[in-house]
């Protein structure tokens, strides 16, 4: 049967032609997102506003999967821009591609790049956070101060994981930690120490650091419990992630900006040690800088602003070394006392099965099983039948999910247009029934964002003189 026309119209005027009409009990607080598959209603919703308005969510997160080509980063650019408009700052730490800088130019927003030859970050520079401890002063002004030294540790312990293949040893960690400590006493205000300077402070021995090595006055005693460290950091200053890592932050991130972009497209795919640092490395900027508007918002000194992290290509970082899950652990946690929404986005959860060791796949798996909302774009049915264990789906949204990521038919007229998935997503709220959506895109957004650049504006090649086509 030919399906019947819709027609769309305000509640005032629909009233008179329909006067028996009933809401379809579709979310509409939040971003528009697109229509309900069966019933047509609009559909709205972002981790934020059904954190905060709505209160269907405890956790402002989004977690989304799906294989590739599906409209993942289309559906999380609409709820940027979405966002924006509601005075959220969206910060999106370490975009790959890109898929979103363009997005985030059209907003106003920053743009900051990182690579070889690019942008470096330097990771001793408390950044944000710093400047913030140094307007508010006092008693809030040294907290602030001690939870930035926290993460540049954070930051340089994540570094030297991703060099050794496997975290730090704990009293590593406490030696790095005097370190960083004698550092920041002795630094000059207003120009943060170097990696470079952390290896003179080991070569050099300060009493607070060799108290924390248990020496004993013996030099051949502190060199044996520093040279391991010793021997990590010249691996990162003289091996791939030193040009990046080992000078001045090229461009410090805007506190003021309307949205902000890390892109670190510029790094190459196969660079999986470079492409995990910088990511992580920008995650620990822009959240340090979150924490300090936060810190200023609440001594009276800045408004009070909300903040929507994107952390894209999870199983990248994830694979680069043991222990990183940790370290991203580490870093998002906190996102609903920090005013901090976040949307994690991956392919499957086989990326988390693939880690090293189960402690690190028990930490992955908790990404999905904290988050607030899950996301699926089309996913095979082995993939599904697990997520429904993890979260709790019914056999007709396994179904449904599953027929997105099968191609149509040879024989299909349409099979060129676009996969069948493309644009298709179902909403997960606990225990609730999904909510299967379409996503239209206008053609700003399209302009805006497309993945498939690099096949854009050429024409396929032709066929030689007797090839069949």
């Amino acid at each position: 049967m030919d399906p019947p026309s819709m027609w769309r119209a305000t509640t005032v005027q629909a009233c008179g032609l329909w006067p028996f009409a009933a809401g379809s009990g579709a979310p509409m607080t939040g971003v528009p997102l697109g229509q309900h598959l069966h019933t047509g209603a609009t559909v709205c919703g972002d981790p934020i506003s059904w954190f905060t308005r709505a209160r269907y969510i405890s956790n402002p997160s989004l977690f989304m999967l799906g294989m590739p080509g599906l409209g993942k980063s289309t559906l999380v650019n609409r709820m940027l821009i979405g966002m924006t408009a509601t005075g959220v700052v969206p910060l999106v730490l370490g975009d790959l591609k890109p898929d979103y800088a363009d997005t985030v130019r059209a907003l106003g927003g920053q743009v900051i790049s990182i690579g070889r030859g690019v942008g470096g970050i330097n990771v001793l520079d408390p950044g944000a956070m710093g400047e913030a401890a140094e307007r508010i002063g006092g008693e809030a002004g040294r907290v602030l101060l001690a939870e930035a030294h926290g993460r540049v540790l954070n930051m340089v312990a994540a570094l030297i994981t991703i060099m050794r293949g496997r975290p730090m040893d704990d009293h590593e960690q406490s030696v790095l930690s005097a370190c960083l400590h004698h550092l920041r006493e002795r630094s000059t205000p207003g120009r943060p120490p170097l990696l470079p300077d952390l290896l003179r402070v080991l070569d050099e021995g300060p009493d607070r650091v060799r108290a924390v090595t248990l020496d004993r006055g013996d030099q051949q005693r502190y060199q044996k419990a520093v040279d391991p460290l010793h021997r990590s950091l010249i691996g990162v200053l003289d091996g791939p992630l030193g040009d990046t890592f080992a000078s001045e932050t090229s461009t410090r991130i805007n506190p003021n900006a309307p949205a902000v972009c890390v892109d670190i497209s510029r790094i190459g795919e196969a660079d999986t040690q470079l492409t995990a640092a910088a990511m992580l490395a920008a995650w620990s900027d822009g959240l340090g800088t979150v924490a300090a508007a936060h810190a200023l918002a609440d001594a009276g000194l800045a408004p009070q602003r909300w903040f929507f992290t994107v952390l894209d290509e999870l199983w990248r970082p994830l694979r680069a070394a043991s222990g990183i899950v940790e370290r991203i652990d580490a870093l998002t946690r906190l996102n609903r006392s920090l005013g901090l929404g976040d949307a994690k986005i991956t392919h499957t959860l086989k990326d988390a099965e693939a880690l090293g060791n189960e402690a690190d796949r028990a930490k992955a798996r908790g990404f999905v099983e904290r988050a607030g909302m899950v996301v699926c774009a089309g996913l095979p049915r082995t993939e599904m039948e697990e997520l429904g264990k993890v979260i709790g789906m019914s056999q007709r949204e396994i179904d449904l999910v599953s027929s997105w990521s099968s191609p149509p038919g040879w024989a299909n007229p349409e099979a060129s247009s676009e996969p069948p998935g493309r644009g298709r997503f179902l909403i997960k709220v606990g225990g609730r029934p999904g909510i299967p959506i379409k996503v239209a895109i206008t053609e700003t957004e399209r302009n805006l964002h497309n993945t498939n650049t690099r096949w854009a504006g050429k024409d396929l090649p032709q066929p030689r003189s007797g090839e069949h086509r």
